[in-house]
């Protein structure tokens, strides 16, 4: 009797030894939240290795980036579709069940079916009337182009109900919780993807420099960070992302706004990359550069010393405007990666993916690059561009916005209310 007791008090003698076992154990093994010297950068004992494959992967994408550049319009809205693709093949996977999956074959294809039915719709939307301009020359193709265009957005509608349907049509018992999980985020990913990346297409056409500067603004203010935060952040900036530092962010905020006024002067120097694109053509670009692109030169003060090598500088208009974007790039931007930082955290991921060694997924390089292209465009749009009309823009919205025939008629009407005002 005394025996069962014994074995079946949880306070019997023996509990304090197997308790001093225990804590013996627990003594042994290395602390979890040590092994990598803390959430810190600085204290990360394998940050050096870290850091050379990110710096590799870098280098190769600032050399293809580069060289895309170079290739011009066309081959920088082939490189936006690309990131599309990746990006949408990330976010897919994030809620991707593979039992469900199973029971549900070809409902991967209708993702993709709403994907690419999007994409006709926005790119059909920015580059039709460039398309247009491009075939002008040729009666044939401007003929068969413009019909395309006029029930462009018609094909895209029934593309889309057709996708309606087939997602009714495989509707499943016991899966209606899934499968309209997946076609909200399905339309969510579409918002994502398409509604910023639209804006940074508009940016190519709009002038490279416009699309470039922007983002390498991003890249300096990531690298920027990462560098004062591997030796010098001590200092946690925000919860979301634990890595992140205040003298990371403060340092790459100084370096981005030195960045972008040296850039915009470098970059303002070249028409390739400032002036405009109103067709799809390949060809070297030229233009006015107006007086954005034109350099003031500005007098030193006379209290600097004789020895002082420059008595003057030339400084674009342009320049003031690229503090515009380095501010924002090193102050909001970032907000765009801490989301992303939270995203992943929601749905308990490290990394959207693993197409980058050392970076992650295409998504974690692009969170803030979205974030940037919006507001490129938006201030090139309201501050950038001249409010008044004038006869060069006039003249550039019938060319762009208007077909032949009705550059033709207005041509006509025009010259009539000439004629009209001049005899009468």
């Amino acid at each position: 009797m005394q025996r069962d007791n014994s074995a079946g008090n949880p306070s019997t003698p023996r509990s304090p030894r197997l308790r001093h076992r225990r804590r013996s154990a627990e003594q042994l093994l290395p602390d979890a939240s040590n092994t990598n010297g803390g959430h810190l950068l600085v204290d990360d004992n394998n940050k050096y290795k870290t850091m050379w494959i990110r710096a590799y992967s870098t280098v190769w994408m600032i050399g293809g980036f580069a060289l895309i550049i170079y290739l011009g319009h066309l081959a920088m809205t082939a490189m936006v579709v690309v990131i599309q693709i990746f990006m949408a093949k990330e976010l897919f996977n994030l809620l991707r069940k593979a039992h469900e999956d199973r029971h549900l074959p070809g409902f991967r294809l209708l993702n993709w079916h709403f994907f690419f039915t999007a994409m006709l719709f926005v790119y059909g939307r920015i580059l039709s009337q460039r398309l247009v301009n491009t075939v002008t020359s040729d009666k044939f193709l401007h003929k068969v182009v413009s019909s395309l265009i006029q029930y462009h957005m018609v094909a895209c509608y029934f593309l889309y109900i057709a996708g309606f349907m087939w997602f009714i049509l495989t509707l499943k018992k016991k899966m209606y919780k899934y499968q309209f999980g997946q076609y909200a985020w399905t339309h969510m990913i579409l918002i994502i993807v398409f509604t910023q990346s639209s804006f940074t297409v508009a940016n190519i056409f709009e002038g490279i420099f416009w699309f470039l500067l922007p983002a390498t603004l991003i890249v300096i203010n990531d690298i920027a960070a990462y560098i004062c935060g591997f030796f010098f952040g001590r200092t946690p900036l925000i919860k979301i992302s634990p890595k992140k530092t205040w003298e990371g962010f403060i340092g790459a905020s100084i370096t981005t706004m030195f960045s972008a006024f040296w850039l915009a002067h470098i970059m303002g120097q070249f028409q390739w990359l400032t002036c405009p694109r109103k067709d799809l053509s390949t060809g070297w670009l030229h233009c006015d550069p107006g007086p954005l692109f034109t350099p003031e030169y500005h007098t030193l003060p006379g209290w600097l010393p004789e020895w002082f090598p420059w008595k003057g500088i030339s400084i674009l208009l342009v320049q003031w405007h690229a503090l515009c974007l380095g501010l924002f790039s090193s102050i909001i931007a970032p907000f765009g990666g801490f989301f992303a930082s939270g995203f992943k955290r929601a749905f308990k991921v490290k990394d959207f993916g693993d197409s980058i060694p050392g970076h992650g997924g295409i998504t974690d390089r692009m969170d803030c690059q979205m974030v940037m292209a919006v507001f490129a465009y938006i201030y090139h749009q309201s501050f950038v561009l001249p409010q008044q009309l004038s006869v060069e823009i006039l003249l550039d919205q019938i060319l762009t916005n208007l077909t032949v025939e009705q550059q033709l008629a207005l041509y006509e009407k025009l010259k009539q209310a000439l004629q009209d005002s001049i005899l009468g």
